[in-house]
């Protein structure tokens, strides 16, 4: 086994590792961006698609679960530093603070209640932004 071989294993080997990169590529790293869809578009790709729409719709459900947790996080952490601490800036930090972890645990009650850790979430945003390039592209021509 040459150096050359050797050099494209270990190339192989972190273009895996960071295969999540493509996703950013395909979705940030266009020279023209793709239009903005609507919930009639995201709702015509979860009836057309057997396999991951369903994911999908389990994603955009999960959204509620984390903007809950949120809003919870904090009128709570926000509301226990305005009665104990009265300062601005203390109630803005504790606010802040709760929110992201309100939705942090809100996401991760909905990873659990969609089943999600069992999903290809990442293949489901990709597929659906596939569809949607296919689908432009189709309007265009």
């Amino acid at each position: 086994m040459g150096i050359g071989e050797h050099f494209e294993g270990v190339k192989q080997h972190w273009a895996r590792n960071f295969a999540f990169l493509d996703y950013f590529k395909k979705v940030y790293g266009r020279a023209e961006p793709l239009p903005k869809w609507s919930d009639a578009d995201v709702e015509e790709f979860i009836a057309s698609d057997p396999v991951y729409g369903p994911q999908l719709k389990a994603l955009r459900e999960s959204r509620k679960f984390a903007l809950a947790g949120a809003l919870v996080g904090a009128a709570h952490l926000g509301g226990v530093a305005f009665k104990y601490s009265k300062a601005p800036h203390g109630v803005v930090l504790a606010t802040g603070f709760g929110a992201l972890t309100g939705a942090v645990v809100g996401s991760e009650v909905a990873e659990h209640w969609y089943q999600l850790y069992k999903m290809d979430k990442q293949g489901a945003n990709l597929r659906f932004i596939y569809w949607w390039e296919d689908k432009v592209a189709g309007q265009k021509s």
